[in-house]
């Protein structure tokens, strides 16, 4: 199969996640939480992080203060992102979209997806009444921070960590 009929294969639908999609979202934020083990040994996932992923997930899918999107190619989800609403009691504007997970399949990577899965829950976001998105990340991950410098965001603010 040559390179232009696999990316014809690549084919995906954007939208809210429903309960048939949450093992394949949860492996997905595993996998996530794996790499994001590989830019710091702080970020180093439990021997739990596949059912923790998916714990949490089923908790997250019914409360209104996140919202899950995933990408779905053949019936597999492919991508996923999931976003908090949060109240910034002290700030203006005082509602954020913090977009806290991201990951999309290798092989759906360096198209489009990203940029339309983003674009999705930005729009979501704002549904929801959000000013100020942010999106959260390990420091050391050069690719989400060239991603997100790329579509306007700045650095808003600083964690440092000791480990004890």
């Amino acid at each position: 199969m040559s390179t232009k009929e696999r990316k014809m294969d690549l084919r995906y639908e954007i939208r809210e996640i429903s309960s048939r999609d949450v093992e394949d979202a949860a492996d997905l934020i595993a996998r996530l939480k794996r790499l994001n083990g590989e830019f710091d040994p702080l970020f180093r996932p439990s021997e739990r992080v596949d059912q923790d992923s998916l714990s949490a997930l089923k908790t997250r899918i019914s409360n209104k203060d996140y919202i899950i999107l995933v990408a779905v190619s053949q019936s597999k989800v492919v991508g996923v992102i999931k976003a908090a609403i949060r109240d910034r009691v002290y700030y203006e504007p005082r509602k954020e979209g913090a977009i806290v997970e991201f990951y999309i399949m290798p092989e759906f990577r360096r198209g489009k997806l990203g940029k339309q899965l983003f674009d999705s829950m930005v729009s979501a976001l704002r549904k929801r009444g959000a000013e100020l998105i942010t999106a959260e990340f390990p420091s050391q991950n050069e690719i989400a921070s060239k991603f997100y410098n790329k579509l306007g965001f700045r650095s808003l603010t600083n964690v440092y960590a000791k480990s004890q």
